[in-house]
């Protein structure tokens, strides 16, 4: 997988971009890249930590990083701390799912309600 388009750090071995922690190295194809959501997991950081071949100097530096950059989410609603931590989202959310459409027209002859279209 290629690095994703925000790069917030880059070093000799990892990076911190938009999509958590990736391997600088392309060849491995982000087989041990770390998600947002994932960061706060201690036993997948250890376990990538102690793959062969790993600079723990560096990988130490890029999730410091990264967990400075996204902090730690409530587990019910990753999707919306990413979009706080990116900056998009300023104001609290209350729900991120869309109200369901409510219809009122019990008690109401439908020739006389409003008509409605999808235009293409």
């Amino acid at each position: 997988m290629a690095l994703h388009r925000d790069i917030f750090w880059i070093g000799r071995q990892w990076a911190v971009t938009g999509a958590g922690i990736q391997a600088v190295d392309q060849r491995l194809r982000g087989v041990l890249d770390i998600e947002i959501a994932q960061l706060w997991d201690d036993h997948l950081v250890q376990s990538r930590r102690a793959k062969p071949g790993v600079n723990a100097a560096d990988f130490d530096k890029a999730l410091t990083v990264a967990r400075e950059r996204f902090p730690q989410a409530p587990a019910s609603d990753p999707f919306v701390a990413q979009l706080r931590a990116l900056g998009v989202i300023e104001a609290p959310v209350l729900s991120p799912a869309v109200p369901a459409m409510q219809l009122r027209a019990e008690g109401r002859l439908a020739r006389f309600l409003p008509q409605w279209r999808i235009r293409r």
